[in-house]
Parts: C-alpha cells; structure tokens; sequence
C-alpha cells in the first residue's frame, strides 16, 4: 500500500500542512492524515512540492490538435467561428484511426504535464473520409480509450450524436458525413465502447448529442429517456450569435431556453459554452444542477464571446474548464483568461466571485473548477480524500510567481503570475504518471504525432 507525505496539501476543508496520503492497490485513497508524524523507518513517499487535486478537462475535441496554429489566416472579411469551421472541416478529413491514436497519445501527454487528470471527448469523428462506417462502429472512439490507458489519463468518452446540418434540417454537408449517426448507431457504439473498455478503471462512457442545430430537441429528450438517469450528456449550446438567431427563427426560443423546457436536464449534464444567454437561463442551469462548461482559450480563439461568470456564480452556478480544440493545454490559463475576460468586459477586477464573497480569486476558480470538472464527467476525483482517486499534481516552487507562497497564495500565484507550467510531478490513481516534468512514453508518442501531423498535411 503507497503513501505520500505532502509539506503541504489542498484538502476539501483547507489547505494542510505535513499531510499523509495513504493508497489503496486500486488506486482509492484510504486515508488522509493532516498534521502527520511519520514512524522512524517508515517507507513513505516524501513530495517535492505542494499537492493539489489533479485538474478535469471537461471538453476536447483531440483530434484538433492536428490544427493548432493553422487556422490564424484571414481567409474571409468577415472571419469567425464559421469560417475556421471549414478549416476544421479540412483538418478532419485527413485524421483516420492511426493519426488518431498518435495525436491523441502526445496530446493526452501534454495534458497530463500541465496538471490534467482526466480529460472528456467529446468525440465526432465516426466515420472514414468518405462517410462510411468502420466495421466496428466505435473504431474511432475506440483508439482514444486505448490511447488514454496507454498514457494513464482518466477519460470520460462521449460519442457525439450529429444528424443534420442545422436547425432548418438540411442534410449533412459532405464535409460533415464523417459525424453522422443516429440514435440507433449511437446506442451500437455505446455498447461496444463498454466492451473496449471493460478492463479500464478510470474509464466512464456518456454521450454527446452535438447541439440543437445539429439534433432536434426532441431527439435528445427521447436518447436521454432511454439510458440511465446519471448518464454523463454533454452538449454544445449558445456558442454563437447566429446559433442563437437561428435557434429563435426555427423555434421561437432561446436554445438554452429550449432545452430546459424540452429535455430533462439535470445534475449528469454539461452545457458547454452557454456563452449568448440571457439571466433568467443562467438561473435556470443553475436550478438544474446542470455544469457549464467553459474553454476561455478557444472561446478567445473563435471569437464566442465571454461568459457572464460573475451573473452565474450568483444564481450558485457550477462550471469546470476544458481544452476544447487543444490550441493550448494549460488549466492554468484558462483560469486566468477565465477571469481577465471579466475584467476586460466590466472593467473592475477580482470578478470570479459570488459578489458577496472575499478572498482569493484563484483560490475560488481553482476549486470551482476541480468541483464542477469532476461532476461533468463523472468521475471520483476533484479533491484529496478518502474513496476518491488518487489523483494529483505536485506543484514546483522554483516555477511560481511566489515561490514562498502558501495557502491560496499558491493557486494565485501559479494561475497569475507565472508564465509556464507549475506542474512537477502527476499522479493518476495511484500511478506516477510525470515525474519531474517528463512522461516516461513522452519521446515516442512525440515522434508518432509528428508523423501522424505530416500524414495528415499530406
């Protein structure tokens, strides 16, 4: 049984100092001892730095990381969203199951170096370039649960159901025929990414209905009636103007408005974006229990729009962070963006808080996050205590802002004030994944994802 002595630990109920962690053979915490004296002689594992939870990343899409850094041409006066999704388009017709299985192993890498833990696909990519089927309907989606237990991330796969190009149900474009499937498919690829995973401890399987635009509403009422009520459903919502626009003609209402009124949204449920919403739909996905799921990085990049943070932190809204389409694989700015984009839009600072709340700003974030990225994806992580996973990141000093920092100094200062990664060392259930800021596979699955990159360009 493994222990670790933490100088310094975040604990559900505060920061603690000379912490004992004690591992189960599962990779379960069985005991967490603040304030510890260790026996002369005893084999315990002494930390390097602080230790805080490892980090959910409740949304990508890895096989964009193909594209980072490629879609930064004006191409169009009038570039947004809609124009790189056609670059987007692009990118995916080159990306089979082998470059995805190396992109995804070097991307999950990186994840796990910046203080990721567990990470949500939220995955499209069904068929081949032409638009057929695989002979396993899940073979796509099937690489990335072989790639994550390859790397030891957790994962949480959401296969995307994609039946229509938009809210007047015109067909799939041919650039989109690699997305489709219907409620029949999905289910076939539900099944048989249970039987791909079945060794897999830190594997959780949900689905992913894409957007309103891309399934009616009452399609996603009648998938999420069929399967188990704590069934992990991520989707899409108010990520853009023109989405909400079209929602309105189509159907009268707001999407976030629609989907609260047609579909049983509740606590399993992650909203990703949200971004277009008006205060009574930010009270309403908090009275669900619902997670909004924010990408600072790439909402930045396509130019979504900002989040009304602080209108939903005071109906007691939850929310976590993702990587989206991987430009960027850092928490820590995403945090940090999370709240600057605040200050940009109001013009005061501190704004990642209730507003009757004080204190640290990224102490408030970073456990909000922990909290609400656990939740979407449900999985036993987010916090250092007994029955949960052995997740962790052990912070370097000498790589912050303040490197004598304590409390939530710390948060503040590696989310603030630094300008690269504050991670030393990961741990995923039990397993020292990073040690020393290096991944054992990390040269390898570099040189596959550089080769899969130049078959794709290809």
């Amino acid at each position: 049984m493994p222990s670790l002595f933490a100088p310094t630990a975040l604990l559900p109920e505060g920061w603690a100092r000379n912490v004992r962690i004690d591992i189960g053979e599962d990779g379960t915490i069985l005991a967490v001892t603040p304030d510890a004296i260790l026996p002369l002689g005893e084999r315990v594992e002494r930390l390097a730095g602080p230790a805080v939870p490892g980090m959910a990343n409740l949304h990508s899409h890895a096989f964009q990381r193909a594209m980072a850094g490629l879609a930064e041409k004006r191409r169009d006066p009038s570039d947004s969203f809609w124009t790189w999704r056609e670059a987007m388009y692009r990118a995916a017709h080159g990306v089979g199951p082998d470059e995805l299985s190396d992109i995804a192993g070097f991307l999950f890498i990186e994840m796990l170096k910046a203080g990721y833990t567990t990470v949500g696909e939220f995955h499209y990519l069904h068929n081949d370039a032409h638009g057929a089927p695989y002979a396993d309907p899940a073979e796509m989606s099937a690489r990335l649960i072989h790639a994550s237990a390859d790397i030891g991330i957790g994962l949480t796969v959401l296969p995307v159901l994609y039946m229509r190009a938009g809210f007047d149900n015109a067909p799939l474009e041919p650039a989109q025929r690699r997305f489709a499937a219907d409620e029949e498919r999905l289910l076939r690829i539900l099944e048989s990414l249970r039987w791909h995973g079945r060794d897999q401890t830190t594997l959780r399987v949900g689905l992913a209905p894409h957007s309103l635009r891309a399934v009616p509403v009452e399609i996603v009422r009648h998938i999420a009636s069929v399967l188990p009520e704590d069934t992990t459903i991520h989707i899409h919502v108010a990520e853009q103007e023109r989405e909400v626009e079209d929602c309105i003609a189509a159907t009268g209402a707001r999407p976030v408005e629609l989907l609260m009124m047609e579909a049983p949204v509740g606590p399993s449920w992650c909203l990703i974006h949200a971004t277009h919403v008006e205060h009574e739909e930010l009270a309403d996905i908090a009275a669900s229990g619902a997670i909004a799921g924010l990408c600072p990085i790439t909402e930045a990049n396509l130019g979504d729009g900002v989040f009304p943070l602080g209108a939903f932190l005071t109906t007691g809204g939850r929310f976590g962070i993702g990587s989206d389409s991987n430009v960027a694989l850092n928490p820590w700015e995403e945090l940090r963006l999370l709240e600057y984009g605040q200050r940009l839009v109001h013009g005061r600072r501190c704004l990642s808080l209730p507003e009757d709340a004080d204190g640290s700003v990224g102490g408030a974030i970073f456990r909000a996050a922990l909290s609400g990225g656990a939740a979407a994806l449900g999985q036993p992580v987010g916090v250092i205590a007994p029955g949960f996973r052995a997740d962790l990141a052990v912070l370097d000093r000498l790589k912050l802002a303040q490197p004598d920092a304590e409390g939530d100094d710390i948060l503040d200062s590696a989310i603030f004030g630094g300008s690269g990664l504050p991670v030393r060392d990961v741990m995923v259930a039990g397993i020292w994944r990073v040690r020393d800021g290096r991944h054992p596979g990390e040269e390898a699955a570099r040189g596959r994802f550089v080769a899969a990159l130049r078959r794709v360009a290809a």
